[in-house]
């Protein structure tokens, strides 16, 4: 997280530099990507952390609120992906018809371990 508002920073002095010499192409370059980045900051911070696990159940963060989704409701499994040569997993979890997709940048580790905890949480309660 500290990386992205680091970048952003920088980005930002881009736009200055580019500014006080005059260099339009760059100036439009650096300010879209300070925007693209500081919005992916923002989101970032705001929406931390995504999910959380009680014993009454899930809270996930979204931009439009926390949710709590009781252990009974909720299904959860892993989805493994093949892109670009590579295998991406993620962590989905299913209420009612609601359908919330964590990945390893979102959960800050493997969602294989993450589903280990939860399996664990869910089978105490």
């Amino acid at each position: 997280m500290v990386s992205a508002w680091a970048l952003t920073a920088l980005l930002v002095l881009g736009v200055v530099v580019d500014a006080l010499t005059g260099d339009r192409g760059g100036l439009v370059l650096f300010a879209l990507a300070a925007v693209a980045v500081g919005a992916f900051s923002a989101h970032a911070t705001i929406v931390r952390p995504r999910l959380a696990a009680g014993a009454e159940g899930l809270l996930t963060r979204t931009l439009g609120g926390t949710q709590q989704l009781p252990w009974g409701e909720t299904r959860t499994r892993l989805r493994t992906t093949r892109r670009l040569g590579r295998d991406g997993v993620t962590l989905e979890i299913e209420h009612d018809d609601q359908l919330y997709v964590f990945g390893w940048l979102e959960l800050g580790e493997d969602p294989r371990d993450v589903l280990d905890v939860l399996s664990t949480l869910r089978a105490r309660n």
